[in-house]
């Protein structure tokens, strides 16, 4: 649970469009938009340094400052650049301290599995969760302990806990998180032990070959 949140500093814009907001990108700002259902969206610049800081405090809601008051908002859309990824805009929604929000937080495995020890190969099949609760309860992760998972057996949403009764875990309870299976085995090809080697390397069978059953016994060739 955040005790604190990271201050993401934002400017208020007025200049909106294209041409304007590769502008901001040459300048290192990152244009972006705060809105709040029943109000005005509010068009922003972040820092594109601030904003990557930001991205890498572990943290999902933001204090931000605006309007001359302190809010809280969280990220609901971010878009990339094609080739290098730099982050071109934003969404921030805007969130209050007692009203409740759904949100995706990383699922973190956690623990030495028995079937791991017994050879098994370890599967994760989802890395994320999304669940519901205040932001003041957001965790940074939700951990889930592996250590009693054998051998050809998995862990579903439905064996997950968040160890907090204020967050309800939206994600459908039948979907696996993890499972360990036997390891892949190579099959080698299977050889006719009857087949034998000529001369020449080739297989050939006990069998007469196509140009042998022309021969009529005699030794002489059939005209």
């Amino acid at each position: 649970m955040a005790s604190s949140y990271y201050k993401l500093n934002i400017k208020e814009r007025t200049t909106t469009g294209g041409k304007f907001a590769r502008a901001m990108r040459r300048e290192g700002q990152v244009p972006a938009i705060l809105y709040y259902a029943g109000t005005e969206n509010v068009n922003l610049s972040i820092d594109s340094g601030d904003l990557f800081h930001a991205l890498h405090s572990g943290q999902h809601i933001f204090e931000i400052e605006t309007g001359g008051e302190t809010q809280f908002a969280m990220i609901k859309q971010m878009q990339y650049h094609p080739v290098t990824d730099d982050v071109v805009h934003l969404d921030l929604m805007r969130v209050r301290r007692s009203e409740k929000i759904s949100i995706t937080v990383p699922l973190v495995l956690e623990g030495e599995a028995i079937g791991i020890k017994e050879g098994g190969v370890l599967s994760q099949q989802l890395v994320s969760i999304e669940i519901e609760c205040f932001p003041t309860d957001v965790p940074e992760q939700i951990v889930v302990d592996i250590s009693e998972l054998e051998l050809n057996t998995s862990i579903s949403i439905a064996d997950v806990s968040t160890g907090n009764d204020d967050i309800e875990i939206l994600t459908s309870n039948d979907i696996n998180v993890a499972s360990i299976h036997p390891p892949a085995v190579e099959e080698e090809p299977e050889i006719d032990l009857d087949d034998e080697m000529d001369e020449d390397g080739e297989v050939s069978g006990d069998g007469d070959s196509e140009e042998d059953s022309s021969d009529d016994g005699s030794g002489e060739e059939t005209k």
